[in-house]
């Protein structure tokens, strides 16, 4: 978790990604009250839910932000959540799967594999020659359909060597469209020009598309691509 004071301000943030509930909700497509009550917790009724795990980012106050792996894992969560699995079963798996390989946010690593039926967690452990093996712990039993759920997901995020995720291509990379935490705070940004979707869109919708890509030094297609971004995750949110 990362903890933002005034001595190291924004400092801290760099490479981790800001974004409020409202800015992931656009992202990902799922309504910021919602995620709010998975990074805060919530009441209902006498019970008490925890969070679904401890946001990345910490300000301070009761204000919610979450980082890059934040966002990931509620990329993943949510995937879960409308194949059928409820909320319970989803923060049982995060807890386990915690305990196990040892991650703050397991979901969003690339230990999760699918044949169709069961969810399994990739795990290595040594046996008592010293020896490395791999093995898949099923983690929830048959009970789901999630042919389909898992793959797309891993195929859209770039993984470094440990698994953990680094870039996220919310259009694929064919897109060149992403989401780097090292790079604007974690907003989405033209691949090739490092420059702002929303910039590029706010600036073409007074410019023109070659007052813009002439404005920020990015080709025209940049501007394009950028405004169609834009275009589509605000009809996607008001849909």
């Amino acid at each position: 978790m990362i903890a933002v004071t005034r001595s190291n301000s924004m400092d801290a943030l760099i490479g981790v990604g800001l974004y409020t509930p409202a800015e992931a909700g656009r992202l990902l497509q799922v309504p910021p009250p919602k995620i709010v009550r998975w990074m805060r917790g919530h009441n209902i009724g006498n019970k008490q839910y925890a969070p679904l795990w401890k946001p990345e980012i910490e300000l301070g106050d009761e204000r919610i932000f979450l980082g890059f792996r934040d966002l990931m894992e509620v990329r993943v969560a949510n995937a879960f959540i409308k194949a059928g699995l409820s909320a319970i079963r989803v923060r049982a798996a995060i807890e386990l799967a915690q305990e196990i390989i040892g991650q703050d946010h397991p979901l969003s690593t690339n230990r999760f594999r699918t044949d169709g039926r069961e969810i399994f967690l990739q795990v290595i452990e040594t046996d008592e020659t010293g020896e490395q093996r791999e093995k898949l712990l099923n983690l929830f039993r048959r009970q789901y359909e999630f042919k389909g759920i898992i793959d797309p997901i891993l195929r859209t995020v770039d993984f470094d060597d440990d698994g953990q995720p680094m870039l996220w291509w919310p259009r694929g990379r064919q897109g060149q469209i992403v989401v780097d935490p090292a790079r604007a705070f974690g907003q989405p940004i033209d691949s090739s020009s490092s420059v702002p979707t929303a910039i590029l869109a706010a600036a073409a919708r007074i410019e023109g598309v070659k007052g813009a890509a002439h404005a920020y030094e990015v080709s025209e297609a940049s501007v394009v691509r950028s405004i169609e971004f834009e275009e589509q995750v605000g009809q996607r949110l008001a849909a």
